[in-house]
């Protein structure tokens, strides 16, 4: 009895000893082989051996990562070729790395994998290299050709109308999430070669709307026809005649502000040769002193004022500042506030 037991024994032993060898020698056989459920950056290599793997990467993987990607922005588009980016990924070392996953696990964790038609659940996503400068360069092109600063609504002065000129938004590039997703679709196969410009659109502090109020109201000096003409709200209410300055001594061109005003102005004589010995001298308000009624200054001893020379109207006879009938300067001295605009062309 003894003696078949040991038989039996020795039998039983064998079979697990010839399928334990059965089984390292099966398991030996498929360590060049990836396992199913295996994938690189979605490309899935299960079933293959190490120069399918290759070939399968070049063909899904490396094609994906060799498109260029274009950046686009409201029609718009700027193209990175992946050449000119330098991206390059080590497919050798992903085929390794996918055999690597294979072997994971005990031995009968795989054989038990294999006899059930279990696979290994792995998504190894590739390391892709490029070139960061290069990137930074295109991203630099792109925000130069893109960025821009708001501009203001402003008028356009013309000595008989005024034309608004509407104002522009500003854009800026929003270079983080850019960069971000440009890298994402350099260097990852599955995401879009499309990327959408992340800008933020900057409104102007100006906008055609707010002109009338910002330019409430404006004097308009058209030396060439002797015309001052006054605009409330951008609309012409009133034109009168004036002097003008002579050749020589021209009424100063140029948009002014409205800053000094005063009624019956003694009269600062300037410090030039055709002031002669009243030069420097204060004239005040009187029959001598040719500054009459108002005073709206404008720049540099000029200014609009009345005068009793009113033949002198229609022509250019001053010394440099604008004359007009009295009751006229004193009609346009009580329409104008400070802060006006005072256009000269």
């Amino acid at each position: 009895m003894r003696g078949r037991r040991a038989i039996i024994v020795g039998a039983i032993v064998a079979v697990v000893l010839v399928g334990a060898i059965g089984a390292y020698a099966y398991d030996r056989s498929q360590r060049d082989t990836i396992a199913s459920g295996v994938r690189v950056g979605g490309v899935e290599l299960g079933g293959t051996k190490p120069a399918q793997a290759r070939a399968r990467l070049e063909d899904r993987l490396l094609a994906s990562l060799r498109r260029p990607v274009a950046v686009v922005y409201r029609g718009r588009r700027f193209t990175l070729s992946a050449r000119a980016a330098g991206v390059a990924v080590d497919v050798d070392a992903l085929v390794d790395e996918a055999l690597a996953r294979s072997r994971q696990g005990s031995l009968l964790a795989r054989l038990g994998r294999e006899v059930t038609g279990g696979g290994v659940d792995a998504d190894i996503q590739p390391h892709v290299h490029y070139d960061r400068a290069v990137v930074a360069r295109f991203l630099a092109q792109v925000d130069g050709q893109l960025d821009r600063a708001p501009r203001d609504a402003t008028l356009d002065f013309q000595p008989a109308a005024l034309q608004p000129v509407a104002g522009r938004a500003g854009v800026t590039v929003r270079q983080r999430p850019l960069r971000r997703e440009l890298v994402r679709a350099l260097t990852h196969p599955e995401a879009p070669h499309t990327v959408q410009v992340a800008a933020r659109t900057v409104a102007p502090k100006v906008r055609t709307s707010q002109l009338a109020q910002r330019y409430g109201t404006v004097i308009t000096v058209d030396r060439a026809n002797f015309r001052l003409r006054l605009f409330k709200g951008l609309k012409l209410v009133k034109t009168y005649t004036i002097a003008v300055g002579r050749q020589g001594l021209e009424t100063p061109s140029g948009v002014y502000t409205v800053t000094d005003k005063q009624v019956d102005p003694a009269w600062h004589v300037p410090n030039s040769a055709w002031a002669g010995d009243l030069a420097g001298k204060t004239i005040p308000p009187g029959p001598d002193d040719p500054i009459k009624a108002r005073w709206i200054g404008i720049v540099d001893g000029a200014g609009i004022h009345g005068t009793d020379e009113v033949g002198s109207l229609g022509s250019a006879a001053s010394h440099g500042c604008i004359r007009m009938a009295i009751p006229d300067v004193i009609d346009l001295y009580d329409r104008t506030p400070y802060g006006s605009t005072i256009y000269i062309v």
